[in-house]
């Protein structure tokens, strides 16, 4: 009985810990917030480059329109965009040293404006503190559509195959703004494949969601 009384007083400071850092520590509980902001309609006035062929660099303006069925899937139902092109000291010393034409076949595929559509899906959404003094709100997306070409040739018209990724930061429910960064698998002709990459800012107009 001695023994057994003694075990148990052994324990009883042990019981005592346990308990209270219980009370200090109920338990993990995970809880994930509902995104302050949601989009519907979606209107886009941005900016952007072709920055990739050795013969010019492009510099575009763009205008779109997207319609978000959810908070993660939207369709970017149209977009379009005209490109202002500025010739590279490559293309002019090519005309000016060796007379090539402007109308070689590299040449020729320089765009002159685009129109497309895509399916846009948003599976990341959150926020972050900017110094500890403001919150911000953004999410990360994934594109994926079709593109036609206008080039500079005669039968210019292309079609083109893109896929992209982006990311938009919020400033408030009406607008937000955005970073599209895609490829174009651009069919140049029945066998020749060009890749032309955009890269575009935009600011976007919200539509019909409340917060």
């Amino acid at each position: 009985m001695r023994y057994a009384l003694l075990v148990l007083l052994s324990l009883v400071p042990g019981l005592a810990f346990a308990q209270a850092e219980a009370l200090e520590n109920p338990g993990t509980v995970s809880a994930v917030q509902d995104r302050l902001y949601r989009l519907n309609h979606e209107l886009t006035l941005g900016v952007g480059a072709l920055p990739a062929d050795a013969f010019y660099k492009g510099y575009f303006a763009a205008l779109g329109y997207t319609y978000h069925f959810s908070d993660s899937f939207a369709w970017q139902v149209g977009r379009g965009a005209y490109s202002y092109n500025v010739e590279t000291s490559l293309r002019r010393q090519l005309e000016r040293d060796f007379g090539v034409a402007p109308t070689a076949n590299a040449f020729e595929d320089e765009v002159q404006w685009m129109v497309g559509s895509d399916v846009v899906w948003s599976p990341f959404y959150g926020k972050t503190a900017f110094l500890n003094r403001r919150v911000l709100h953004f999410e990360a997306f994934v594109l994926a559509g079709a593109t036609v070409f206008k080039l500079n040739r005669d039968d210019g018209f292309r079609p083109a195959a893109n896929i992209g990724v982006g990311l938009r930061l919020f400033t408030s429910q009406h607008i937000s703004f955005r970073l599209d960064v895609t490829n174009n698998i651009l069919f140049a002709g029945a066998s020749r494949i060009v890749n032309v990459p955009t890269f575009q800012l935009a600011t976007a107009f919200n539509f019909g969601a409340t917060e």
